[in-house]
């Protein structure tokens, strides 16, 4: 931001913070908490960032207070002449972006982006009285059995999607996961020996099952997918290749993934979110062909409730500011930074997922430092580290306490770090867990939760991260009063 535009974004948000302390003063006061927490931390969450003030202050507009159902021209509700403007320049600068036929900027999430997606396609495939029939249930009440009929009905249809711990996501097949009821499902993973995608493994299992819908896409892979023979696979087994973006969706947008590694070209459906490497709101998308435009267009009333207005104006300016030149060298930098990263960790003896990466995403397996994934997660955090823990391939401890944790490049970029700082974190992160140790249990055994960090390493660790930090403020020129 120039320095104009800083004193402007003080001077805002100072006042509104004013004026909500008038009414609930401790929300103003976790607020400003809030920014003093990011502010001293490295944030390594792969699925987080920092929004700019403008797309922030988008947010906080009277478009939160309309209803507008349905789609543009078509509202179920009077008075949307507005939200339609912000809702066609949010699809216009999407298409723009991504090079897509269709753009729908109403799902609240990446989740809901996946909902409409998988409604999409089967009410493309198979459209009819069932429809009708699946809308007018509740959710919450569906039994196992309620399920296998409505897939009955739906002519047995069937998902193959990324497993969870070679690094797909819930809503890719995940048994527990809406998904995995919708649809009669199997996963595929990743080769035992590399953790890298196996085509030709993906081929035969597709061959075998016959799947409705092809998931790619992925929340903890750290390489990059060929959606060429994605959509190779696909085709030839007559299935839809839905693609979900959301963790890279800036690194195709920054046009660091071109080709055969672009979804959008391959794909039927591409699902994202609109934050994470994207630098948006907290939302999500859906990109399509012309074919599936009208199924996915009927994401409300199908599957969503009212789009939230004052988010779809966010998604279009983080949309703005990703046809800027400038995104392209941010997301160079994110790909370039999480190389950095692995190569630090490399060096220092870590052992990484794939042997390293080739996207925004670092994945470590901290089996040899004794540790779950949670231990080191509550570890670094107490060291000012904020990471999340991870599944690893054949994870012997399971979904929740986990093997590994996942670290992100987009925030930090964001903030301006480059090699030197990533190779610096990379030593910060070594240093907490080769000083972390398991606890016990009340039995005295070794705990999966519980951790004991060496005396005076999270104030050695806080204290060299606080000198880059330093260096890269946060929201430079927002003061707070």
């Amino acid at each position: 931001m120039t320095d104009d535009l800083s004193r402007l974004s003080s001077s805002a948000y100072s006042q509104a913070l004013e004026v909500i302390a008038s009414v609930e003063p401790r929300i103003a006061e976790a607020t400003r908490a809030e920014l003093a927490d990011q502010r001293a931390s490295l944030k390594l969450i792969a699925s987080e960032n920092y929004a700019s003030p403008a797309v922030l202050m988008t947010m906080g507009t009277w478009f939160s207070d309309k209803y507008a159902e349905g789609t543009v021209g078509h509202r179920f509700y009077a008075g949307c002449q507005n939200v339609d403007t912000v809702e066609s320049i949010a699809a216009e600068h999407a298409r723009e972006l991504f090079g897509a036929e269709y753009a729908y900027v109403q799902p609240h999430s990446g989740i809901d982006a996946n909902l409409v997606a998988f409604w999409s396609i089967l009410a493309h495939r198979v459209e009819g009285p069932w429809l009708e029939k699946a809308q007018a249930k509740n959710v919450n009440e569906l039994t196992d059995a309620d399920w296998e009929e409505l897939r009955r009905e739906l002519g047995n249809q069937r998902l193959l999607g990324m497993s969870l711990d070679a690094g797909g996501h819930l809503t890719h097949g995940f048994r527990p996961n809406i998904s995995g009821k919708m649809f009669h499902q199997q996963q595929y993973g990743t080769d035992p020996e590399t953790g890298l995608l196996d085509y030709d493994k993906v081929a035969a299992k597709a061959r075998e099952f016959k799947p409705l819908v092809l998931v790619a896409g992925y929340s903890a892979y750290p390489r990059r997918v060929d959606f060429a023979k994605m959509r190779e696979i696909a085709d030839e087994v007559g299935a839809t290749l839905m693609v979900d973006m959301a963790h890279f969706a800036g690194l195709v947008a920054g046009k660091v993934f071109t080709g055969d590694e672009d979804p959008v070209p391959h794909a039927h459906i591409v699902t994202s979110t609109t934050h994470k490497s994207l630098r948006g709101p907290r939302g999500g998308i859906v990109l399509a062909t012309e074919e599936y435009a009208p199924s996915v267009d009927r994401g409300c009333p199908m599957v969503l409730g009212g789009p939230l207005s004052h988010v779809m104006a966010a998604k279009a300016v983080a949309f703005a500011e990703a046809r800027q030149d400038s995104f392209r060298g941010y997301a160079q930098q994110v790909a370039d930074n999480a190389k950095s990263l692995a190569e630090g960790f490399l060096t220092r003896g870590t052992d990484l997922v794939t042997g390293g990466t080739d996207n925004h995403l670092v994945l470590v397996d901290v089996s040899k430092y004794g540790l779950t994934g949670r231990q080191a997660e509550s570890a670094l955090l107490e060291a000012g580290v904020v990471t999340n823990r991870n599944s690893v391939p054949a994870d012997p401890n399971g979904a929740w306490y986990t093997s590994g944790i996942r670290l992100g490049t987009p925030a930090l970029t964001t903030r301006g770090f480059g090699h030197d700082e990533f190779d610096t974190v990379a030593d910060l992160i070594v240093d907490v867990l080769s000083n972390t140790q398991p606890g016990t249990t009340k039995a005295g055994g070794q705990s999966k939760a519980s951790f004991v960090l060496a005396d005076g390493v999270a104030d050695r660790v806080r204290a060299r991260s606080a000198e880059m930090l330093d260096k890269h403020p946060l929201y430079p020129g927002l003061e707070l009063s």
